[in-house]
């Protein structure tokens, strides 16, 4: 028996790899994974939101029909993209994993495009703290712009240090950096 099986004229697969590439060449494996239509997404933001599409705190609207995604080996995984909770993010976690972002439409009470107040002020006394792999360092500093949480603003840490621009995680702390 050989140790590579040939597709096509010159093209040579291990017998390992060949598993993993039939769901994406073979019909029937493709037809035994769930299809990720705009139906199934829709169904799972209102889930997710508890409203229905195009009410408030619901999605904007249902999504394009016309979108076509690869079959999602597991349930779609559905989280929050902003901590405005103007958007959610929708995944497949499968071997073809996607990610799709739906706009929701603002919940009653708030006004479209209105801005959250702010919770740190224009020369306020806060804490600036650079994040990295591995590593936090922080160390007060001085606001140089008004902001909500989640707003990027000039902050800057001495009297006389050049200012940076650091984004509002709670009042009273800016961060450099990834968490």
């Amino acid at each position: 028996m050989e140790s590579t099986s040939t597709l096509t004229a010159g093209w040579r697969f291990a017998p390992l790899a060949l598993p993993m590439l039939l769901p994406l060449c073979d019909p029937a494996a493709r037809a035994s994974a769930p299809a990720a239509t705009p139906a199934l997404i829709d169904r799972a933001v209102a889930e997710f939101t508890g409203a229905a599409a195009g009410t408030p705190g619901g999605a904007r609207g249902a999504t394009d029909p016309r979108l076509q995604l690869a079959p999602c080996g597991g349930a779609l995984a559905v989280s929050w993209q902003s901590t405005a909770r103007s958007a959610v993010k929708v995944e497949c976690p499968g071997p073809t994993s996607w990610r799709v972002f739906v706009a929701l439409t603002p919940a009653q009470g708030s006004v479209a495009g209105a801005k959250p107040a702010p919770v740190v002020k224009r020369g306020e006394a806060l804490t600036v703290q650079v994040r990295g792999r591995g590593f936090s360092v922080q160390q007060p500093g001085e606001a140089l712009e008004s902001g909500a949480v989640g707003d990027w603003i000039a902050v800057r840490t001495g009297a006389k240090s050049q200012g940076l621009r650091a984004r509002i995680a709670r009042p009273g702390l800016a961060i450099i950096g990834s968490e």
